[in-house]
């Protein structure tokens, strides 16, 4: 429970939504643990971001490992923040 309580002090605004029928650790980690996927889709796309720009830009250099970095931390975002919506609407 330490770790969330971290996530609030980091994310501004990051206090969960109570769902109805949910309460406790579960919607504590629900609420906290979305928004650290979101921190954690937004530091692969970083580190993709990184990779491309230090990359080979040769032939059979491997140039797609860095979209592979973008584009999955591209969807924890979009995935992340869809539950978030979803679970906000659920609850208000």
């Amino acid at each position: 429970m330490d770790l969330f309580t971290l996530a609030a002090d980091v994310i501004p605004k990051a206090e969960p939504t109570t769902i109805p029928g949910l309460e406790g650790p579960v919607a504590k980690f629900l609420g906290y643990g979305l928004w650290l996927l979101i921190i954690a889709g937004a530091g692969g796309t970083g580190y993709g971001v990184f990779k491309l720009s230090v990359s080979d830009k040769s032939r059979g250099g491997g140039g797609s490992e860095p979209f592979k970095w973008m584009g999955g931390g591209v969807a924890t975002i979009l995935l992340a923040g869809s539950l978030i919506t979803i679970l906000n609407g659920i609850a208000g």
